[in-house]
């Protein structure tokens, strides 16, 4: 979990950065979780890792920003994915913890990461957004 979750991250970061350092550009968009946001009801080791990417994302968009680099994490909630164990019943029941009552679609992570990729949010870096419909409010 650490590999894949935090270890990746930093490895994706930095070999990433120095191309977008020459390039003078660039935006980063790592994925934490809500679980990286409230440590209640998460394995331990899975929310360790998920706060290590906020951290990391933070740092380095103060470190890459005078080059032109953002660095964003995205805190996606429960997302309807094949991750989630048990399927739709398991669905349902995660969907009953959320406000507003549903599980995300794939789909709308991924518009949040197109904007943030996007000239459309040239001045957000730093930043760390939950999309959990208001699972974490």
């Amino acid at each position: 979990m650490i590999e894949v979750n935090q270890t990746g991250v930093f490895l994706g970061m930095h070999t990433i950065a120095p191309m977008m350092k020459e390039a003078g550009r660039g935006s980063i968009i790592n994925t934490s979780s809500t679980a990286g946001l409230k440590g209640a009801n998460m394995p331990h080791a899975y929310a360790a890792s998920k706060w290590a990417v906020r951290g990391m994302s933070r740092a380095a968009a103060y470190e890459l920003g005078p080059y032109g680099i953002r660095v964003n994490a995205i805190c996606p909630g429960f997302v309807a994915t094949p991750m989630i164990e048990g399927g739709e019943p398991v669905l349902q029941e995660l969907a009953k913890l959320v406000p507003m009552g549903r599980v995300a679609a794939p789909e709308e992570i991924a518009q949040l990461v197109l904007f943030l990729a996007s000239d459309a949010s040239s001045y957000i870096s730093g930043a760390e957004i939950a999309i959990d419909a208001a699972f974490t409010a």
